[in-house]
């Protein structure tokens, strides 16, 4: 059973397909993991509304943001803003801030859609 799915915007995108394959099998790995288990060591809060997806690799922190879309009565979809390799314990605030600009941009694209087909 998953709780959740994960779809990746452009820049998630871009920084996955950026990974060598054996990092990138274990962000995938680790991701569908997290969809069936809510492990808090895989997927966990991090500010507000901005979550991450957490990955230990060959000494790297693998970090994806995400936020959760809940608007359309369904509590099941997760969306990866960004992600970035860390060497510290904290994430920077400013990869929190960046993955809450993308998070505004995603709804406010979302209502304008919704409103034109209205």
């Amino acid at each position: 059973m998953h709780y959740f799915q994960t779809k990746f915007l452009e820049e998630a995108e871009q920084f996955v397909a950026a990974l060598d394959s054996k990092a990138l099998r274990k962000v995938f790995y680790n991701i569908d993991l997290a969809e069936q288990t809510n492990d808090p060591r895989l997927f966990k809060k991090l500010h507000n509304e901005i979550w991450e997806f957490r990955t230990q690799y060959n000494g790297n922190q693998i970090r994806l943001l995400a936020f959760w879309d809940k608007t359309d009565g369904k509590e099941t979809l997760v969306l990866a803003t960004h992600g970035f390799i860390k060497k510290v314990d904290k994430v920077p605030s400013n990869e929190i801030q960046r993955a809450g600009r993308i998070r505004e941009r995603y709804f406010e694209a979302k209502q304008k859609k919704n409103n034109n087909e209205k």
